[in-house]
């Protein structure tokens, strides 16, 4: 595995989040259940993602993973841009998520990574 891939993360607000830990799984947002396996991306991939999806949104978070966690259930997939995204046919374990950040939004209402985040 490309070490660029043994991490992949998922953007969720902060409510949903919360009801999945308590559920055990996060089984997707209404975007993952429409297309039918819960997006992820790889941390090059977050700025656009935040730009493109999550604009003006609060209390967000970013939830990390270590790939080798999510088993074949993980593939990559051209997506946009013509780039490989990280997609996951399954429920989401909550208990295998490595960390934990919140977003705040930045002066264009984007969510803004955290401060010292590696891309």
């Amino acid at each position: 595995m490309k070490p660029s891939r043994a991490v992949v993360f998922k953007v969720s607000p902060r409510a949903a989040w919360e009801a999945a830990c308590q559920a055990g799984a996060f089984t997707g947002s209404a975007d993952d259940q429409r297309d039918g396996f819960i997006h992820l991306s790889l941390a090059s991939q977050l700025a656009g993602t935040l730009a493109k999806h999550f604009r003006g949104q609060n209390d967000l978070l970013l939830i990390e993973f270590n790939t080798h966690e999510l088993g074949d259930a993980l593939r990559w997939e051209i997506s946009r841009g013509g780039e490989e995204f990280p997609h996951l046919y399954s429920a989401l374990p909550t208990a295998i998520a490595t960390a934990t950040h919140s977003l705040r939004l930045d002066d264009d209402g984007v969510p803004r990574l955290p401060e010292g985040f590696q891309c």
